[in-house]
């Protein structure tokens, strides 16, 4: 026995996409995220977009545990309304192993999805967040998830969520922050980098109409349908042999009351795509 189930609507599977920002306030992001979204998602699967108020805006830890919390409840959330696979869109993706360990969905991390892909397409690998800030975050992002052989540079752009909400309509803007990022990367060939990852949901999305986009021959790979591709590929082999989680240790399902507990503290309130 193996294959897809399909619903009476011929939906094959349902993504939730939880992003960090808020589309109130984001919306030249926001909107555009969704329907690219839209525009990769695979045949027969669907995905809602979600966004938290307020958003990821104040790059410290403190915002980030905040928006980890808020993360885990929506991952609840999703499963309760039957949901197939949770995405944490946010690359640095805080909150992913309690998201996993919450719901018997599978939950994919932006991030986690980008670099493994980026191991198949070379041997050296190289970030470019959005702000010095994060790149003390995705060092210990990089060691938790045990690559630091292979994702071996990390740089920043010096930009600001103003400048990439204009630069998707100013085509100066845009280019301004392309060679910004070039410039970033251009030092990593020396070292021998031959895939790039734009650690963040804002320049991949600036990047994704640039199909084959290369910096002196190494790759420059746009992690957000890796991370769409990575959620239908966990539905569908769940379903055709029951891969899924592992509960044995890291990743046990909490008990019935702790779930209570903590959807007390921390209700789901995401803000959705409309």
């Amino acid at each position: 026995m193996g294959g897809d189930s399909v619903d009476a609507a011929g939906t094959t599977g349902r993504i939730w996409y939880q992003s960090f920002t808020d589309p109130a306030v984001d919306t030249a992001y926001f909107s555009r995220l969704d329907a690219y979204l839209r525009s990769v998602v695979g045949a027969g699967f669907e995905i809602a977009v979600a966004g938290i108020q307020p958003g990821d805006r104040h790059l410290h830890p403190i915002t980030e545990f905040r928006c980890a919390a808020q993360v885990i409840a929506n991952a609840l959330s999703a499963e309760g309304a039957g949901y197939d696979a949770f995405v944490i869109g946010h690359f640095q993706e805080p909150g992913l192993g309690e998201a996993r360990a919450a719901v018997g969905i599978p939950v994919i991390g932006l991030g986690e999805a980008a670099m493994l892909h980026a191991l198949t397409l070379g041997r050296r690998i190289g970030l470019i967040t959005v702000s010095p800030v994060f790149i003390p975050y995705h060092q210990d992002q990089i060691a938790r998830h045990g690559l630091q052989q292979r994702v071996v540079e990390v740089a920043a752009l010096s930009a600001e969520v103003a400048q990439f909400n204009r630069a998707f309509k100013d085509a100066r803007e845009h280019a301004r922050l392309r060679e910004a990022f070039i410039g970033q990367a251009t030092p990593m060939l020396d070292s021998g980098v031959d895939v790039i990852i734009p650690a963040g949901g804002y320049p991949m999305l600036l990047f994704a109409g640039e199909n084959g986009f290369t910096i002196g021959g190494a790759t420059v790979l746009n992690g957000l349908p890796v991370a769409v591709a990575a959620a239908e590929t966990a539905i569908r082999l769940r379903r055709l042999n029951g891969t899924g989680t592992s509960r044995r240790a890291s990743y046990a399902l909490p008990p019935s009351q702790a779930v209570a507990e903590f959807g007390h503290a921390f209700p789901s309130r995401q803000a959705r795509a409309v």
